[in-house]
């Protein structure tokens, strides 16, 4: 697979826009445990990771994001090794936009 240095929007259902990025970080569970994430898609009020210690609907973990540093999401959904969270707050779009800009130059 080739990687795009340019992310691609996408509508999920709930109507957010979705930037595909591809993007390896680690998410931190309330008890300490990390997990391997690698960040499928993004907006300002959530993701979509792929993981291998999968954690339960419901959990809060952070999510370490370039710029912003460890970011809380709750995970909506769990479905073979993919996961959906929504962060606890929006990010304000200056700052999204700033730490998008990072994921896709990591790429």
């Amino acid at each position: 697979m080739v990687a795009s240095r340019t992310a691609t929007t996408s509508m999920d259902a709930r109507g957010a826009p979705r930037d595909e990025v591809m993007h390896r970080t680690r998410g931190v569970g309330a008890d300490g445990a990390v997990m391997k994430l690698v960040i499928v898609n993004i907006s300002a009020t959530g993701l979509m990771a792929r993981c291998e210690l999968v954690p339960d609907v419901g959990a809060v973990i952070g999510v370490e994001l370039p710029i912003l540093g460890r970011v809380p999401a709750t995970v909506r959904w769990v479905l073979g090794g993919r996961i959906g969270c929504a962060f606890d707050a929006p990010i304000p779009l200056a700052e999204y936009y700033g730490m998008l800009s990072t994921l896709l130059r990591s790429v």
